[in-house]
């Protein structure tokens, strides 16, 4: 990896850090050129503004995203073994403290403030996870792995404001447990036969 690229990454990784804690108007190039340790002005080199950084931040993070959720259709078959890995993924990152919070469900709080480029894809986020809850909770269903309350697409989105809901509660708390007890509360019931 070439110098550029690694501060690149480190510009990255740091305002993916401070936005977790403090949200999109939280920080600024100087709290990064602090923590990182490099000057504004090599940050603009990177990232001309603060839309560009979270806008790349956000893309990356969704193309992420894509990946994990593809290399888990390709090691998992069973729809309901895919819903019990995409819970079980976060209550890691949320125990171990790697990735506390979806930086994206972050961002969605504060949508009526995010620049348009940077809002553009956040949505486009949450399009790519719907899509694919909606495929796995149609395929579950056809397997008669749960029971669906409703059509798949709200299915797919209460459980995705769930999983969100659940990692700000654990984060209100303070107790990590709280995510996993909601969670596995809620697979629960959609896995119970009426």
């Amino acid at each position: 990896m070439n110098k550029a690229s690694s501060t690149s990454d480190d510009i990255l990784a740091c305002a993916r850090k401070l936005i977790v804690a403090g949200g999109y108007n939280g920080f600024s190039y100087a709290d990064i050129s602090e923590t990182v340790g490099i000057r504004k002005p090599s940050i603009h080199h990177h990232f001309p503004s603060k839309v560009d950084l979270v806008q790349t931040l956000v893309a990356r993070y969704t193309e992420a995203a894509q990946q994990g959720i593809a290399s888990l259709e390709e090691n998992v078959s069973d729809p309901l073994e895919l819903l019990r890995a995409y819970i079980g993924y976060w209550a890691t990152c949320i125990e171990d403290d790697s990735a506390p919070f979806c930086i994206c469900a972050l961002l969605a709080c504060e949508m009526p403030i995010l620049p348009e480029p940077v809002a553009l894809e956040v949505k486009a986020y949450f399009r790519f996870l719907s899509q694919w809850l909606v495929s796995v909770f149609e395929r579950a269903a056809q397997a008669g792995q749960v029971t669906l309350h409703r059509r798949p697409v709200l299915e797919a989105e209460v459980f995705m404001a769930t999983v969100h809901g659940a990692m700000l509660s654990a984060r209100a708390t303070g107790n990590v447990q709280v995510f996993g007890a909601v969670m596995n509360s809620h697979l629960e019931q959609v896995t119970a036969k009426r």
